[in-house]
């Protein structure tokens, strides 16, 4: 048959009490610091003396569905619940012919490594426009 002589021996090993202690003391951490991942869980755990590979951490928390969510880095910067009035689009139906008709701004931030960024733009509206039709064309 081919067979190798341990695999018909092989018997699986049910989990020891050492093991079972090891699962229930990372669930408890995990309870305790909902934000930790297996590397902070397996450094807490080599902090309180007990010696435990990082991807035996990782398994453990996986079988038992204990990984970390990301956190969302999406930040809102529109609060549209206000009660300040809501001006009208008066250039929704306006397409400028030439220039100095139409002038547009727009105001954004931008993340860097020590914080943000204002970035305000202005522009003419019929450059603007000249730039996409050149665009299209091209």
């Amino acid at each position: 048959m081919k067979l190798a002589r341990s695999t018909y021996y092989y018997r699986p090993r049910r989990p020891g009490a050492r093991e079972q202690a090891l699962q229930e003391r990372i669930i408890d951490l995990c309870e305790e610091f909902p934000r930790y991942g297996y590397r902070r869980v397996t450094y807490q755990l080599r902090a309180e003396g007990v010696l435990i590979n990082l991807k035996a951490v990782a398994r453990i928390m996986r079988e038992r569905q204990l990984q970390v969510r990301p956190l969302c880095r999406f930040v809102r910067t529109t609060d549209s619940d206000q009660d300040n009035p809501v001006f009208p689009n008066l250039a929704a139906d306006f397409t400028p012919t030439a220039a100095n008709q139409l002038w547009v701004a727009d105001l954004t931030y931008v993340a860097i490594a020590v914080g943000f960024v204002y970035v305000a733009v202005i522009l003419d509206a019929w450059s603007a426009t000249r730039l996409r039709v050149a665009s299209i064309r091209g």
